[in-house]
């Protein structure tokens, strides 16, 4: 990579790094103005369920790199506010099975909603030739972090998406 690709690669990470702070203080606002705000910890675990419906304890562990406890008290709290529901696994006595309920659906694509709206007021104030480098530009940031990663061997990016 030449000097000059190397200061516009290193000029494109500071611009993105800055665009996902304040994507944040939107995402921020969006699960402000929700009816029940969740941690960011336990929206992963909704996450994971939306994705993966049905899954153990241990492959929500696994899919967030926790620990069991810290996962278990996460489920904890999303059951008691109606997020998620647990079963007995059909396989086994000792293992719980960890389904997203419909409340939880819901939450997920209110909160979904929100964020785009912010996103939308922000991105309907630029000028139309911009709004298309942009979306030219995120589905080729897109299309680069779901590349596999040679190192790891796998998926740059989780199993799962945002809301």
């Amino acid at each position: 990579m030449s000097p000059e690709s190397q200061e516009q690669t290193a000029e494109a990470a500071r611009a993105a790094s800055a665009l996902t702070e304040l994507v944040e203080v939107l995402w921020g606002r969006g699960r402000e103005v929700a009816s029940s705000p969740v941690s960011p910890s336990q929206l992963k675990v909704l996450f994971v369920l939306e994705e993966e419906d049905g899954v153990n304890l241990r492959t929500v562990t696994e899919r967030l790199g926790s620990t069991p406890p810290s996962v278990s008290r996460l489920c904890d709290r999303l059951q008691a506010v109606g997020f998620v529901s647990r079963t007995a696994s059909p396989n086994s006595r000792r293992e719980l099975r960890l389904w997203l309920s419909e409340s939880g659906r819901s939450f997920l694509r209110d909160l979904r909603a929100r964020r785009e709206a912010e996103l939308h007021e922000v991105i309907a104030r630029m000028p139309p030739r911009k709004r298309a480098m942009l979306l030219e530009g995120l589905v080729s940031f897109n299309e680069a972090a779901d590349r596999s990663d040679p190192h790891s061997g796998g998926s740059a990016r989780p199993n799962f998406r945002t809301a």
